[in-house]
């Protein structure tokens, strides 16, 4: 049976409106209300279609790993109404939601604890930060071979066969187990589990670690520190163009562009 891990990161919600949206510059992390639930990185339910398509077509076992301060339950656990066997949460209050060496870090040490592994699949970017580090981050910190931006995954005996996006196209990338893949939105969206997967997603194992479960110190000790989190203010103007015909305006237009160096 192949060991298949996907990791699964809980954000707030890419569709909420912007205006109910604010940032907790003491807890540096953002912030919605309560009627506006987290939700799954859409990204990384790429990674978990990728694996359960894999499962789909030989004996495997997907387990998924989500780390942060507080977890809310109801939202990871859809992981397993979707078709995971396994479901383990790296919870901490030193567990920064946007510091990408200590998530690498934290995960791996799970991934370490938790033992033998074929395949990690990740998205190819948190639909948060955008910053795409965790999962080549694993790979190193690991010391095994890194497969970006791949659109279908394919795991055979003691390799992975990957279709890799290029700009143009794709390429076919082989490489050994184990090994570290990032996904894309080409893999496809993940299925949409019935009322019975809800309810016997209950039923799975679920594990709940915290730093120390996982021999790690604090936040304070990775090689990144982040310093400040803040919404950015933008001041908008409304200018009039005033003239007797519309070539003119046009003409004070052009003027009045080229002199803010718009043009």
């Amino acid at each position: 049976m192949k060991n298949i891990i996907v990791c699964m990161k809980q954000v707030v919600d890419p569709e909420a409106p912007l205006s109910v949206f604010r940032i907790d510059t003491e807890a540096k992390q953002a912030v919605l209300p309560k009627a506006t639930p987290p939700v799954l990185s859409p990204f990384d339910e790429n990674a978990l279609e990728a694996a359960l398509q894999i499962k789909d077509s030989q004996q495997a076992s997907v387990s998924v790993l989500s780390l942060g301060r507080k977890l809310t339950r109801a939202v990871v656990k859809a992981a397993l109404a979707a078709g995971a066997d396994r479901l383990f949460l790296l919870e901490d209050g030193s567990f920064g939601e946007f510091n990408t060496s200590l998530t690498a870090n934290a995960l791996v040490a799970a991934i370490r604890k938790i033992g033998q592994f074929d395949l990690i699949l990740c998205g190819i970017q948190a639909a948060d930060t955008n910053s795409g580090q965790v999962g080549a981050g694993i790979a190193s910190l690991l010391g095994v071979p890194c497969i970006t931006y791949a659109r279908k995954v394919e795991l055979n005996s003691e390799t992975v066969k990957v279709e890799r996006i290029l700009p143009a196209g794709y390429e076919v990338v082989e490489a050994p187990t184990p090994v570290v893949v990032t996904t894309s939105y080409e893999v496809g969206a993940l299925r949409e589990p019935g009322v019975q997967a809800f309810m016997s997603a209950g039923k799975k194992p679920m594990t709940v670690w915290n730093a120390q479960d996982l021999g790690l110190p604090s936040g304070k000790n990775t090689r990144t520190r982040f310093l400040k989190m803040y919404q950015t203010t933008r001041d908008a103007r409304c200018e009039i163009v005033e003239g007797s015909s519309p070539e003119e305006k046009a003409a004070k237009l052009v003027m009045r562009l080229k002199e803010i160096k718009a043009i």
